[in-house]
């Protein structure tokens, strides 16, 4: 199709319409030139396709789906292949049902565990959640059917995320919220960007030139076309120009009139209206010509395959020698969850499942021995005297004690914020009650996002579940009773209590303004730094079987920032049943001017391995892994000096490590004044060969005087002048040595200084 030719030929008035939705899920057609209208539809971990009655959050029923796990949960598998698989599944899904685009996936940072939507996004880490989207995209769009990564960008609250402005520094956006986006951009290209509600330092997202311009087509490549989330429109006419293509949903026509008006009255230029014109077409034909609606969706099997994904993400946090159970034992299992899991978040990422598997029906399927009791109502978030006495004496009567627990619907949605990181009160005391009637309690987590666990001391196991999709119960089994081997990491930091957060006084914000103040520590790379206690670490997660990562090779020990890095670990199974670990690789910068983390994510891979084999498992280095972010030159930038390279199996479990020295082939602009203090002047080599002739002199002025009293000398000691020299601005020698620096020579110093 010859989008720019059938472009050419729309009046205005259809252009300025094609920039708007027909209505909450379609895109406008040009019926005049045959243009049909293209489907979209909520993600991003299943289909939420409405076709009557539409809404955005869910009220009303959407067709029957399959719900894959969300991402809170696929982003703890570490494994871009199997994510790349679920993302084919969901293709083949809009396929069958003829929709172009799915809106999905969520990769906003989880700033704080409170934010209501952490559910549907992936991690703290900006590189591992590049990675999952980006695998995630390439699934999709390999059966031709767009994605639309979101929400851009920093939409990391749900508290007045409609208006309120998120202020962080540049660096901070560039280091932690924007590479997720700019990973999926670069390696998968998704059809589609949806920019977020809030503003961003002052301006909307939906009309910010800088941040759908300069930096998401511009710098970064982005070919598709970027819609707005549903209503985060606020100046259509600024949008337009700013780089925002589609209005989502229909705005009546209100908009498409403005646009019109602007064009006409000359201030938007019409060529911008064709070229989102062009972009949106561009990708509407794209799924158009290459649509197959006879594409089979068999739900069976992919509610199949979204307990096998289950199985590769459940976390075990914990483990005393409780799991895996034995089959011939005598179990109870306890809680509401058992029989109903909760298994996804609420909102417009809602599915309507066609069929769920509770592990309670899971167990008896295979004819296991488990007794059921509900322990507690989640809808009305009480466990009475009554139910936990009847958990109490199933517990005592059972081998072994199973609770499942976690966060009810409630807790964590949607549009708005949990208060707290506290699970319901009357879990945590049946938990409490089931440890001390039975010592072999093990703990089953339905949840989207950090809790706290007062009663971790008191149980054998604790297995973090996540929201595990539809067929949860399936996955949940299979790991309790060893069927499969537990291989998920996690991809947050579980913290002791919610004010150990290091966005904990400032998340939610003021009114409308929500300062990112920690900057670029966020989640482990506080944490680490701090050397603060935590839960669990980033990156934590057991197995039946044990690994150790030893023999780190580097492939030289001196590169430069333009060169790339080899290091190659050898990683081994010594337990005796097969397995999966993720080995993870970090870059920490051993002594930087700059405040930087002491270790970052840049490298892992999901390995099995039999008991006994052991492999070599290579990552590939380059300069972003090295690099900071520069904001005198607004690039990222390596400093020369050494670096350490840690392997492990979490940001506390370092295994092995190595340095490597990275010379930089940067030279940073310097400029300095008579503000400029010694120590900076010294610290550059060049500016330090030009102030050398002066030295001797300047170090005579701070020197103490041999001939002055003990008491004096007591008083101005050599380190105390050395200290005041090297903090003084170079103005100082006007004062300190006024018979050797006048204005002639303190002009000539600077111009040696700037030359």
């Amino acid at each position: 199709m010859d989008v720019k030719a059938l472009v050419s030929q729309m009046t205005l008035e259809e252009k300025a319409g094609l920039c708007s939705g027909l209505d909450f899920w379609h895109t406008k057609p040009v019926e005049r030139l045959g243009v049909p209208s293209v489907m979209v539809s909520d993600g991003p971990h299943g289909l939420r396709k409405q076709d009557e009655k539409v809404d955005h959050l869910g009220v009303n029923e959407s067709i029957k789906a399959v719900c894959m796990p969300a991402a809170c949960a696929t982003a703890a598998s570490f494994d871009r292949a199997l994510i790349g698989r679920m993302g084919e599944a969901i293709g083949e899904s809009c396929q069958h049902e003829k929709l172009g685009v799915v809106l999905g996936p969520a990769v906003n940072i989880k700033r704080s565990p409170l934010c209501g939507r952490n559910f549907e996004y992936f991690s703290e880490d900006p590189y591992l959640a590049g990675e999952m989207s980006a695998a995630y995209i390439g699934g999709v769009q390999s059966k031709n059917v767009g994605t639309s990564i979101k929400h851009f960008a920093a939409n990391n609250q749900e508290h007045r995320r409609m208006s309120s402005s998120s202020n962080a520094d540049e660096r901070t956006l560039r280091e932690i919220y924007f590479p997720a986006f700019e990973i999926s951009v670069r390696k998968s290209q998704p059809w589609t960007v949806m920019c977020s509600y809030n503003r961003l330092n002052g301006v909307y997202a939906s009309e910010n030139p800088w941040l759908l311009t300069d930096v998401l087509r511009k710098e970064w490549g982005f070919e598709g076309y970027v819609m707005s989330d549903w209503g985060a429109v606020s100046d259509r006419v600024a949008g337009v120009a700013a780089g925002l293509d589609l209005e989502m949903p229909s705005s009546g026509g209100l908009n498409d009139r403005k646009i019109v008006a602007a064009v006409k009255a000359g201030t938007l230029d019409e060529k911008i209206v064709d070229q989102a014109c062009e972009r949106i077409l561009n990708i509407n034909y794209r799924y158009l010509e290459n649509a197959k609606p006879e594409t089979p969706w068999d739900q069976e099997a992919d509610h199949q395959l979204s307990a096998r994904i289950a199985e590769e993400c459940m976390v075990l946090l914990k483990n005393e020698g409780a799991l895996p159970l034995n089959k011939a034992d005598k179990a109870v299992f306890i809680g509401e969850f058992a029989a109903r899991p909760r298994f996804q978040g609420g909102g417009s990422s809602h599915i309507n499942s066609f069929k769920t598997t509770s592990a309670l029906q899971a167990a008896e399927a295979q004819g296991l021995p488990v007794t059921y009791v509900q322990g507690y109502s989640a809808a009305r978030d009480e466990a009475t005297d009554e139910m936990i006495a009847g958990a109490v004496e199933a517990a005592r009567a059972a081998r072994v004690a199973v609770v499942f627990a976690g966060l009810p619907d409630a807790y964590e949605s949607e549009g708005y914020d949990r208060s707290h990181m506290a699970m319901p009160a009357c879990q945590n005391r049946l938990i409490e009650a089931v440890a001390e009637a039975n010592p072999n309690t093990v703990v089953v987590l339905h949840n989207g996002s950090p809790v706290e666990m007062p009663w971790l001391g008191r149980v054998k196991a604790v297995l973090e579940a996540y929201l595990g999709g539809q067929a949860v119960g399936i996955a949940t089994v299979n790991l309790l009773y060893g069927d499969a081997n537990p291989c998920g990491h996690l991809p947050e930091t579980f913290p002791v209590k919610l004010s150990d957060n290091p966005s904990y006084l400032y998340y939610g914000g003021e009114g409308n303004e929500a300062d990112y103040r920690e900057g670029v520590f966020v989640g482990y790379r506080y944490y680490d730094k701090k050397e603060m206690e935590v839960l669990f670490p980033f990156g934590h997660g057991l197995s039946y079987t044990t690994f150790a990562c030893s023999n780190l090779r580097l492939s030289g020990d001196k590169i430069t920032d333009q060169d790339t890095l080899t290091a190659t670990v050898a990683v081994k199974n010594t337990g005796g049943r097969a397995g999966k670990t993720v080995v993870q690789l970090y870059v920490g910068d051993r002594e930087s001017t700059v405040l930087r983390p002491v270790r970052e994510l840049k490298g892992f891979e999901k390995v099995e391995l039999q008991p006994g084999e052991s492999r070599d498992v290579t990552f590939t280095l380059d300069k972003r892994s090295f690099a900071y972010w520069n904001t005198a030159i607004h690039d990222w930038h390596v400093e020369t000096g050494a670096f350490t390279i840690e392997v492990g199996q979490s940001s506390r479990d370092i295994e092995v490590s190595a340095e490597v020295t990275v010379e930089s082939t940067v030279e940073l602009p310097r400029r300095y004044t008579a503000d400029s203090i010694f120590m900076d002047v010294m610290a550059d080599p060049r500016a330090a060969r030009a102030i050398e002739p002066m030295l001797a002199t300047i170090q005579k002025a701070f020197a103490p005087n041999a001939e002055a009293s003990d008491t004096a000398q007591e008083a101005v000691s050599a380190d105390m002048g050395m200290a005041m020299m090297r903090y003084m601005p170079l103005r100082g020698l006007l004062s300190f040595a006024p018979d050797k620096i006048t204005d002639d020579t303190m002009e000539e110093l600077l111009k040696a200084l700037n030359g």
